[in-house]
């Protein structure tokens, strides 16, 4: 029979007791975690969000607790009002262990049926149970943990930047849909009839604006939307950390935001992180290692043997080559014993999966080399390919030949595979870089156009403006991203701060003037009233949160995630709408029984 607190009032949290508090009364209010029933003595571990502590029902100390006590379990609610008493026997792996409880009063403030899920870190529970029963999903320490993390990290970064003159600013969440970027969710307006809203992909206009109109230094800790196919770790809702500056240059935005890391990282994780940031350029990146995300904990470095098989006999290296191709490998350096040629058919399936035809391979041993491909090549081609790969005896070469592309998406992607299986990533260490100069295009062969690599707002490098219209696939971006053990933890950059410029982007993206001014006028007619050089970054909170808290899945630091259908299994959204609401807002769904 659940009861009312009635005069107890809660003293302290269950996981804050220590032996500094024996002999204090306390009232400690919690869930049941477990009950153990020994004869004339209960013992009852009584969980909060601080953490546990052992309760012992005594019939020597209450009878009336005692009999009550009987009849809880596992999740109930409970108070307790009781005495601190040192513990005989010390349970060294809980922060309360040095002491216990002794209950004096209990009362039920509200009965549980037993759960569908275990309230316990390791339970191996389905994803979907875990995310359809959230509520309980969450009272699991290290979900609670996450959730703390999260709050404390958002509270050094707004500490930090309103040190530093940043000025906290909310934008609309209902804006107007805007081409580029991923694809907008859109919000069907009842009171202007067949026009709709979209909710935002991220604030970047609105930031620009802020900037036209003087604020200096904006920030915003952020909800934004994108309506894309979800891969591992998106969603559709996710919040960004959006930042943006006036009278600022690249080095001006690296520079705040190194000491921003700095601070997170001291203040959440105990870290000192070193400072400058290294920086790579994109063009490094892909070449050393076929991502503009690189995880710099391991080697397995590319290396282009282009050069060396272009006019092999071996037509797949020098026919690749031919046709506008390359050939470049990385080489497993010390651990060829430890992959077999299973494992290396295994490697050839998964490089398939970006495209690339195959894998060929070579193994470097004492008595020679090993491989397939060996008959084919000319011993000082082979021998030029080790010295290139640098090769030595204990070394397995991992080569791909096909399109500049799959050649870097498979063997950039196949590092990382190789390092997870050999288990030589080390989780403790934390490799941060600066991703920089970016193409400002990239060509999209479905549209037959150049799109912009960020978006349509990026200032291009000043040396490069004049092959804006002449060879835009040359254009180089004053854009940066910071990376973090192969994430990109945020991205931004530079922003177009006159017309004429602005304009001049907009014919390389293919957007008639009309067009341009049809989808962004409101921006374009602010710059005609003078606007300061400015640029920013944002953050992907979620994965930053990932990343210290230790998680490899997004919807572990996010209160209530969706799926990657995009669905919420706690509350069933998306979900069906009275006919009468679609009336309201002008829709008429498609009969989905077409004949």
């Amino acid at each position: 029979m659940a009861e009312s607190m009635g005069n107890l009032r809660r003293t302290h949290m269950c996981g804050t007791l220590r032996i500094e508090n024996e002999n204090e009364e306390v009232i400690l209010m919690g869930w049941v975690q477990k009950r153990r029933n020994l004869g004339g003595l209960i013992f009852t571990d009584l969980r909060d969000t601080s953490g546990i502590v052992q309760i012992v029902f005594d019939k020597d100390v209450s009878e009336d607790a005692f009999n009550k006590a009987d009849s809880i379990r596992s999740e109930y609610v409970i108070a307790v009002r009781g005495k601190v008493q040192k513990r005989q026997s010390v349970n060294e792996e809980l922060p309360t262990g040095e002491i216990e409880v002794f209950a004096e009063e209990l009362k039920i403030l509200d009965e549980a049926e037993t759960p569908p899920i275990y309230i316990k870190d390791d339970d191996d529970v389905s994803e979907a149970m875990r995310l359809k029963y959230r509520y309980l999903d969450l009272r699991k320490p290290r979900m609670q943990e996450n959730l703390k993390i999260r709050h404390k990290t958002a509270k050094v970064v707004r500490d930090f930047l309103d040190s530093n003159n940043f000025v906290e600013i909310e934008t609309p969440m209902l804006s107007k849909p805007t081409p580029e970027g991923a694809r907008d969710y859109l919000v069907p307006s009842r009171v202007n009839p067949g026009k709709f809203y979209a909710l935002p992909q991220s604030p970047q206009i609105m930031k620009q604006l802020l900037m036209v109109s003087g604020m200096d230094r904006y920030y915003q800790i952020v909800k934004c939307f994108r309506d894309e196919d979800l891969r591992a770790n998106r969603q559709p809702e996710f919040t960004q950390i959006d930042i943006e500056m006036s009278f600022v240059d690249i080095e001006d935005v690296i520079s705040i935001n190194e000491k921003l890391i700095y601070n997170i990282f001291k203040e959440v994780k105990g870290i000192e992180i070193e400072l400058p940031i290294q920086r790579m350029t994109y063009k490094e990146a892909m070449e050393r290692f076929g991502s503009d995300k690189p995880d710099l904990r391991f080697g397995f470095e590319l290396r282009n043997i282009s050069d060396i098989v272009k006019d092999s006999e071996f037509k797949v290296f020098s026919g690749t080559i031919e046709n506008g191709g390359e050939v470049r490998g990385i080489n497993v350096d010390g651990y060829a014993d430890d992959i077999s040629k299973k494992d290396i058919k295994k490697l050839e399936k998964f490089v398939k999966t970006y495209g690339a035809k195959g894998l060929a391979w070579i193994k470097v041993t004492e008595e020679g080399i090993t491989s397939p491909i060996a008959k084919f090549l000319k011993e000082e081609e082979l021998d030029a390919i080790i010295e290139r790969m640098e090769g030595k005896p204990g070394d397995l070469l991992l080569i791909v030949a096909d399109k500049p592309s799959v050649v870097f998406d498979s063997l950039g992607a196949l590092r990382i595979e190789v390092a997870k299986r050999l288990d030589v990533i080390n989780k403790d260490e934390f490799k941060l870089v600066w991703i920089t100069e970016f193409p400002l295009f990239e060509y999209d062969e479905e549209e037959g156009r150049y799109v912009a690599k960020h978006h349509p707002f990026t200032h291009p490098m000043d040396e490069d403006i004049d092959l804006l219209e002449t060879e835009p696939e040359k254009v180089r971006a004053k854009a940066y991203d910071i990376v973090i053990n192969g994430d990109e933890i945020g991205g931004g950059s530079i922003r177009i701060n006159n017309s004429e410029l602005q304009e001049k982007m907009f014919k390389a993206l293919g957007f008639t003037m009309e067009e341009a001014w049809d989808k962004f006028g409101f921006l374009l007619e602010a710059f005609k009233y003078g606007t300061p050089p400015h640029g920013g970054i944002a953050y992907g909170f979620d994965r930053l949160i990932m990343l210290l808290t230790d998680s490899d899945n997004i919807r572990d630091v996010i209160a209530f995630p969706k799926t990657q259908s995009a669905t919420c299994l706690l509350t069933d959204a998306p979900t069906n709408v009275f006919e009468k609401q679609l009336e309201e807002l002008h829709i008429q769904l498609e009969s989905e029984d077409k004949e």
